[in-house]
């Protein structure tokens, strides 16, 4: 912990008063400006969708009434990680090390939230986040803190995480008015970024600002908060999916959802880095821009009171200053070939994605959930990490069954591939955006993570957890690695 961390606080205590003067107005304020929530997800983290990400572990707060105007919300994240030395024949500039290496991160945000006219909100999110992940966040697909990824970079300060506008309009039935469809309002809890009060069970919401990207797109119910569930990004968000996104996951843009309680269909447009995993953004039509599309259905396959089963379907565009490892291959001459030499502006890199979800028992807290995604390999992994294949399945338990209905048990495993230019590429020694041993022996990252979390009381749980990672990097010359970890969370 840095021997300055006081300071640190003592201004993000000043940046939450700030914002909290802004906000505040009693029955009458008005709202204009808005802040950002750190973990990259690559994403904190851990708002809930309402578009709208569910807040799946979210734990009973003071209720402030159907009508409120305002909400204000945090939470405070400490992990402790372990990585244990493993075999490894050889390491180079991107790899992950071989080593006995502890690493303590922290994470400190205000969900800051107000409601400035019927279905119109505004939100800031101020964040400070503090320490690394194991590792430097180099070496792998699947990094094993996806709360802190790229903190390494960073300076140890506050910062604002998201600020935006959400906009809800009231939209006609879709489907005459039977089953589902009859539904006219629904009553939102109160959760991260969502203030408590009706809202319109068929809806056209369109929020603009700065967010992250899997906020909207590409959510899971049990698999989306490294914060309150599995703490690899394999099982927090589709590594197939080179989201854009600033070097902690957020960006600037804007989506538009239908909502309806049967589907919904999502587009967004957002900016892109101006380098390969950086801070700094850039949005033009021409060259800089990134472009999802997601349809969600809720089929039936479980008698009620099952939940229905989830399905989403995605699609992405991403356009920008990207180069082609094929290209770098055929120009190296026999030296170790570099990505960067071959970027072109406007270069497009397109992929796909699909996540399902089915909730079992326990009223949704025990349930499955999946994930399968593809990309276009040959184009270099720009914003997020390097995965052209991807693969994830797993678990989460209810401790109802135990009399501890607020404890979760989670198991999954997950497998990325790339294709065979990025292979070759790496193994001919070239560095890419997390990866670069000097060599490749290939096989397929696979990880294995389970996890048991405790609630201790309402606002504070620990979790214990574990990770098994084979062929760290795709190597078969290195690893299996095995990472413990314990996380402490604590809302309020």
């Amino acid at each position: 912990m840095p021997r300055n961390l006081w300071g640190y606080k003592r201004r993000f205590c000043a940046c939450l008063s700030v914002v909290g003067l802004l906000c505040w107005g009693g029955a009458g304020f008005a709202q204009t400006e808005g802040g950002q929530t750190g973990a990259k997800q690559k994403p904190a983290q851990g708002e809930k969708k309402e578009d709208e990400k569910k807040e799946p572990e979210s734990k009973p707060l003071p209720e402030l009434g159907p009508d409120a105007r305002y909400d204000y919300q945090g939470e405070i994240t400490y992990t402790f990680q372990h990585l244990f030395a493993f075999r490894s024949k050889y390491a180079g500039g991107s790899s992950f090390q071989s080593r006995d290496e502890t690493e303590l991160t922290h994470t400190y945000t205000a969900f800051l939230g107000a409601r400035i006219a019927p279905n119109v909100e505004v939100y800031v999110n101020p964040e400070l986040a503090l320490g690394n992940g194991i590792g430097g966040d180099t070496g792998l697909a699947g990094a094993t803190n996806a709360d802190i990824i790229g903190q390494g970079n960073l300076r140890d300060e506050p910062y604002l995480a998201r600020y935006f506008v959400r906009w809800r309009i009231p939209m006609k039935h879709f489907i005459g008015k039977r089953g589902p469809e009859r539904v006219r309002a629904e009553q939102t809890g109160r959760a991260p970024n969502i203030i408590e009060g009706n809202i319109p069970a068929h809806r056209l919401v369109v929020q603009i600002g700065k967010f992250g990207i899997n906020d909207v797109f590409d959510v899971n119910s049990y698999a989306n908060n490294s914060r309150a569930q599995f703490l690899n990004d394999a099982f927090n968000n589709n590594l197939a999916y080179d989201a854009a996104q600033e070097t902690r996951g957020y960006n600037l843009g804007f989506s538009v959802a239908w909502v309806n309680p049967t589907f919904a269909v999502r587009f967004g447009s957002f900016a892109m880095p101006t380098t390969a995993g950086g801070p700094d953004l850039a949005y033009n039509l021409n060259h800089d821009h990134s472009e999802q599309l997601e349809f969600e259905l809720h089929p039936r396959l479980l008698r009620a009171p099952r939940p229905p089963f989830i399905v989403r379907l995605l699609g992405y565009r991403n356009v920008g200053d990207m180069g082609h490892y094929g290209e770098a291959l055929a120009q190296s001459a026999g030296m170790p070939p570099d990505v960067t030499m071959t970027r072109r502006s406007g270069r497009v890199k397109t992929g796909l994605g699909l996540n399902v979800e089915q909730g079992l028992a326990d009223g949704g807290d025990t349930g499955v959930f999946a994930r399968l995604g593809l990309n276009d390999g040959d184009v270099e992994s720009y914003n997020f990490t390097e995965a052209d294949r991807f693969l994830s399945f797993g678990a989460q338990l209810s401790g109802a069954h135990w009399k501890r209905k607020e404890d979760r048990v989670g198991i999954a495993f997950g497998q990325s591939d790339l294709t065979a230019a990025h292979k070759n590429y790496l193994a001919a020694g070239g560095q890419g955006l997390t990866l670069g041993d000097g060599s490749l022996r290939y096989d397929s990252e696979r990880i294995v993570e389970g996890y048991y979390s405790y609630q201790f009381s309402k606002p504070l749980s620990f979790t214990l957890d574990y990770q098994f990672i084979q062929n760290p990097g795709y190597n078969r010359d290195r690893g299996p690695a095995s990472v413990l970890s314990l996380r402490a969370h604590y809302t309020f």
